[in-house]
């Protein structure tokens, strides 16, 4: 696709077209995150500024997705900023993440547990660093360098605040599955304590351990 990038800023209308049909749907999903219902609007007006400054960009394929994204991001918050409003979001999270395989890393792990609308509403409660990244990483399958770049952030802040946001995530899906009394752990605040058998060590309830 890098060779399309080329041919495109030499004129190449038909390889124009073959990278903007390989960006775009991802794009919408992430500015179907940020602006809602606007999200074809925004995504118009960075297409036209990507064919104006075409010729200046300076990269490959991957530098190419990352510019688009940063383009759509900056619409996109210029949006929201003349509105004074939040990012909003009316698309199904079926079509924020479509078909794209789970990796087999951090990130492809807690998606495996995504699979409803509510996980829209989980990512939007995430702080905004955190859920930009995870878009980013996920809608726009972006590298951490090349997100960083978007963010204007080191690569290693967005690893983190990926991670991060990942796995608060699986916590908040997670949680629901353990209805109220259902816990496995003893209530010591309420249950009369108990003394132990003479020569008998009290048996201790497993230390958790955090996700790495």
């Amino acid at each position: 696709m890098s060779l399309r990038v080329r041919a495109a800023q030499e004129g190449d209308e038909a390889a124009f077209g073959e990278l903007f049909r390989a960006v775009q749907p991802g794009l919408l999903r992430y500015l179907g995150v940020l602006v809602g219902a606007e999200a074809e609007d925004v995504a118009s007006e960075t297409w036209l500024q990507i064919a104006r400054d075409l010729a200046s960009f300076q990269g490959d394929y991957d530098g190419f997705r990352g510019w688009v994204a940063t383009i759509g991001r900056n619409r996109a918050l210029d949006l929201l900023r003349s509105r004074r409003r939040r990012p909003v979001s009316s698309v199904p999270v079926e079509d924020l993440l479509g078909d794209r395989p789970a990796a087999d890393d951090t990130e492809g792990a807690a998606l495996a547990g995504i699979g409803t609308t509510a996980a829209l509403a989980l990512i939007a409660a995430l702080p905004r660093d955190q859920a930009e990244a995870v878009l980013l990483r996920v809608v726009m399958d972006l590298d951490a360098e090349t997100a960083a770049r978007v963010l204007g952030k080191r690569s290693g802040a967005v690893r983190m605040a990926s991670h991060r946001g990942l796995r608060k995530l699986a916590k908040r899906l997670a949680a629901p599955l353990r209805g109220p009394g259902t816990s496995t752990e003893p209530d010591v605040s309420k249950s009369p304590e108990k003394k132990s058998a003479p020569g008998v060590t009290p048996a201790k309830a497993p230390a958790l351990k955090g996700m790495r």
